[in-house]
């Protein structure tokens, strides 16, 4: 009965409410828009039931991450979105991977069900930064060379892209923030590929509820680091 009642409590209100309505616009867009692609409603639910459990610092939100990332990689090849599909199945799943072993392994005070924010340093944000940069140009090159829809801002997605996994992985209480960044990038990205096929805007609205949700996560994460110690 104890286990059962911290298991309940474990979500706040707030927290049920935020990802409820993600949930309820995720198949309202779905039913308005799609009704036949249930690989992107099932990645939709899947990548923001994973942010909820990433705004918390539960490792879970990792595990669920990897599986959005493989879903999300087959939607991005369906509309030639070349990049998005190299960058979260050559860069985002593998690092989600990583990250989760890293959470399981820096529980804060023994709670495996929150990691212990870490602080990442000025020398490394200049390393993660100069590493993006390589990472972008030679991205470019690649969607390139395969014809990639809206290369601009698939180039930019890999840009914001790779700081967040960076950023994911060393515990940083500004991955989300850095992800939100990507969420924007993203949803001009679908909103482009849904002039063509208006299907997409399910996609479109799919990152709008990522976007809140990684914002949140952000603010709660900036709370977990004040409560652990970390002064930012």
């Amino acid at each position: 009965m104890p286990k059962q009642k911290k298991c309940e409590g474990y979500f706040s209100k707030r927290e049920i409410a935020l990802w409820a309505s993600s949930v309820i616009l995720i198949l309202l867009s779905f039913l308005i828009y799609d009704r036949e692609n249930y690989l992107t409603l099932t990645a939709s639910l899947t990548g923001v039931t994973s942010l909820i459990f990433n705004a918390k610092g539960h490792p879970a939100g990792q595990f669920l991450m990897v599986m959005f990332s493989l879903m999300y990689g087959c939607i991005s090849f369906n509309f030639a979105y070349y990049g998005e599909m190299i960058t979260y199945l050559g860069m985002t799943m593998p690092m989600a991977i990583l990250a989760l072993i890293s959470w399981l392994t820096h529980p804060y005070n023994g709670n495996k069900s929150e990691v212990s924010v870490n602080h990442v340093s000025n020398k490394e944000i200049w390393f993660m930064l100069i590493a993006s940069a390589v990472v972008t140009i030679i991205f470019y090159y690649i969607l390139a060379y395969f014809n990639t829809a809206n290369i601009l801002p698939s180039t930019l997605s890999v840009t914001t892209s790779f700081i967040a996994v960076y950023l994911t992985f060393r515990r940083s209480q500004y991955f989300a923030l850095a992800y939100a960044s990507n969420d924007v990038v993203l949803i001009v990205l679908w909103i482009l590929a849904s002039v063509e096929d208006i299907r997409y805007i399910s996609v479109a609205v799919c990152f709008v509820t990522f976007l809140f949700n990684d914002i949140y996560g952000f603010i709660n994460w900036r709370s977990m680091a004040k409560r652990q110690g970390h002064a930012g």
